[in-house]
């Protein structure tokens, strides 16, 4: 049975650092990195507000949508 995933982006603010991101538990992992416990790379930027969480019916789906954001333009 296929589990359901999230799509992520959080920032540190307007026009600044980026992460992409898949999760099973949004709300976990975003306390993750509020909390400082998430990725180094969050940590290091203070990327703690969350700006767009997309849900899929299957984790393949989510990691899917992750690498074609990772491609996008940031223009």
């Amino acid at each position: 049975m296929a589990r359901g995933g999230y799509t992520y982006i959080m920032t540190n603010k307007a026009r600044g650092v980026l992460d992409i991101g898949v999760s099973a538990n949004r709300a976990a992992r975003v306390l993750e990195h509020r909390n400082g416990a998430g990725s180094t790379f969050c940590k290091k930027y203070g990327l703690t507000c969350l700006v767009l969480v997309e849900p899929h019916d299957d984790m393949t789906l989510a990691i899917t949508r992750e690498k074609a954001l990772k491609a996008w333009k940031r223009e």
